[in-house]
């Protein structure tokens, strides 16, 4: 059997051979998980459960799947769990490992949430009706699709606790980030978060990448001894929890050309290409709201990782964003960035444009995320001899006015069909005049009293109001 010892990670493990890593939803996510966890924390004879618990619910056996379409086009689907999208893989993982340190703790915790759309669905799928978790979720109301919307809202479970602001995802952060900061009532109720801050989220997501290059960059077919062979993987990019991910693969020795693509929130394709790391004045709205995101906190990640690990450089860089949402990379990290990512950005018109072509030539629907990614590979051709891979985060049946508007249509899977029979039950966050201070007065007066409930062991929804 074929023994990969050129890369460090791949190393680690004497015993991995290439088949073995290349079946996701049982070695390859463990492996993940344990290299990166000490054995003191996550027995290597309960993990194999655990994750198998958590992977369960996906559609297709291997968990994810991949499309091999016309001009060379690879389409690696993420989507295959039960809120159909990428999130499901990491969350579902994470909230089975959060459920087993709390129950072996003998802890509780409340996890605060914001969503553009697609992680809050995930987070509570994974969470609901779990004993030791709350889950409070904010999101952005009217700047979500209905079905994401009615993922999150349909979930009547006493443990999920789900609020609609009028704002966008990056106006939800301004009061979540004070609620971290308060440190009395993150200790008192043990407050967590379950976005990609959250560095279990972005572990499980390396699987993705490193599953990618085992099976799209040809290494089957290299010679022994002979240098790895490189995989560009085009991500769409949001938050930059995925891109994060695909640059700790890169460092973990795996060869891979990373492009992160945006919509017309094109912060993360400013600063790869001009180290302008800077906000528009407003959230645009586009056809692919996930990404809708004019905060990527995840390049944090990105910036410590390549200044050399420079946590006083990367926490002075940070503050002046949040202080004045401007900041312009040093020549170093600049030059550093650009060499690990290119980056891209797509209006409507190209997202549409990539959904009909894609439809046309294989008869394949992509959503709009995976249409920004996609547009890249119909615009420029892969490097000669460099495999290519797209990543496709979501199913277009969370995005039906966007298959609509590309004139096309599709079948609706029963579970997305339910959801318009199903009661809904949410609180509202208004537009005022202080509304980051009258949210995060809110959020925290819920916080408290969910704590209460749980420590009388009384069920919340009993007292509570809900539109």
């Amino acid at each position: 059997m074929k023994q990969l010892c050129s890369c460090p990670f791949l190393t680690a493990f004497p015993s991995l051979s290439l088949s073995l890593l290349c079946d996701p939803s049982a070695h390859l996510t463990l492996s993940i998980s344990l290299f990166h966890t000490p054995l003191r924390s996550l027995s290597p004879s309960l993990a194999p459960g655990l994750v198998s618990a958590a992977l369960s619910g996906f559609a297709v056996p291997g968990v994810v799947s991949l499309a091999r379409l016309k001009g060379g086009l690879c389409v690696l689907e993420l989507f295959h769990g039960e809120t159909l999208a990428f999130k499901d893989l990491a969350m579902t993982c994470t909230v089975r490992f959060l459920d087993y340190f709390l129950r072996k703790e003998s802890r509780r915790a409340i996890v605060l949430v914001g969503t553009s759309g697609d992680t809050g669905g995930s987070a509570i799928q994974s969470a609901r009706g779990l004993g030791g978790v709350d889950v409070v979720v904010v999101y952005p109301r009217g700047r979500i699709t209905l079905v994401q919307e009615k993922q999150m809202t349909t979930c009547l479970e006493d443990n999920i606790h789900v609020f609609a602001a009028d704002g966008s995802s990056d106006d939800i952060d301004v009061p979540i980030r004070r609620l971290f900061s308060d440190q009395e009532l993150v200790k008192q109720h043990s407050l967590m978060s379950l976005n990609s801050v959250n560095w279990s989220r972005v572990m499980v997501q390396l699987a993705h990448f490193i599953y990618a290059y085992l099976h799209v960059s040809g290494l089957e077919q290299a010679e022994m001894g002979a240098p790895l062979p490189a995989l560009e993987m085009v991500v769409p990019t949001g938050g930059a929890g995925n891109i994060a991910a695909g640059c700790i693969v890169k460092q973990m020795g795996i060869p891979l050309c990373l492009v992160a693509m945006t919509n017309a929130n094109d912060i993360v394709h400013r600063t790869v290409q001009s180290g302008d790391f800077s906000m528009a004045t407003n959230v645009t709205q586009t056809m692919a709201p996930a990404i809708d995101i004019q905060d990527p906190y995840n390049m944090e990640r990105v910036f410590w990782l390549l200044s050399g690990r420079d946590g006083a450089l990367v926490k002075g860089m940070m503050e002046e964003f949040q202080h004045s949402h401007r900041h312009t990379l040093p020549e170093a990290l600049h030059k550093q960035l650009s060499q690990v990512l290119t980056a891209g950005a797509v209006r409507d018109e190209g997202i549409v444009e990539t959904m009909q072509r894609c439809w046309k030539e294989n008869q394949y629907l992509l959503c709009p995320h995976t249409a920004v990614a996609v547009w890249h590979h119909y615009h420029y051709p892969p490097t000669a001899g460099v495999n290519r891979c797209c990543i496709a985060t979501a199913s277009p049946a969370k995005f039906q006015a966007a298959v609509q508007k590309a004139g096309l249509t599709l079948d609706l899977p029963e579970a997305v069909r339910a959801l318009d029979k199903m009661s809904t039950r949410y609180l509202a966050l208004e537009w005022g005049q202080d509304w980051g201070k009258d949210w995060e007065c809110m959020l925290k007066q819920h916080i408290q009293a969910i704590g209460s409930a749980r420590q009388r062991g009384v069920a919340y929804y009993s007292t509570v109001e809900c539109n």
